[in-house]
């Protein structure tokens, strides 16, 4: 039984483990479900940080489908950062992660604002759950920033 246990528990660290997670928020003690909270930089713009809080439910049939985000400027932004980043209309997937095992994926997509000079991080659900893709928004406007500058002219 001991061993089964010890089991078990390194089970759940080495699949709920990641070296992007800052914190971890369990939902109670007769529940397998948390809330992981983790944090990424933007691979091109660097100067822009990520954090994600969204449902883990180990060991679980569970159908954990939503997610939030916040991405904030944390450092300096460049106009050849800027330039670097797909400016189409549905942007770049930056980072995805299986969030079950119904084929869900949890994606967030960097997408570039040129008129409003904003870039905005969307998080979304790649399987439909109750009627609905379950997704959220977070914006870092360029106002003030080096980039901002140098494509405005400002």
């Amino acid at each position: 039984m001991r061993n089964t246990l010890l089991l078990l528990t390194t089970l759940t660290c080495l699949s709920a483990c990641s070296p992007n997670e800052v914190g971890d928020v369990s939902l109670g003690l007769f529940t397998t479900k948390d809330i992981k909270l983790d944090a990424f930089n933007d691979p091109i713009v660097t100067g822009v940080t990520c954090h994600v809080s969204s449902i883990e439910a180990n060991l679980d049939l569970a159908d954990p489908s939503d997610s939030a985000i916040a991405c904030r400027q944390t450092g300096p932004i460049t106009a050849a950062m800027i330039a670097q980043i797909d400016k189409s209309k549905s942007g770049e997937v930056l980072f995805s992660k299986s969030k079950s095992i119904f084929f869900k994926t949890m994606k967030i997509r960097r997408i570039f604002d040129p008129q409003h000079q904003t870039l905005m991080y969307l998080s979304y659900s790649t399987k439909e759950t109750s009627g609905s893709f379950k997704h959220s928004l977070s914006t870092v406007p360029l106002w003030g920033t080096e980039a901002y500058s140098e494509l405005t002219g400002e």
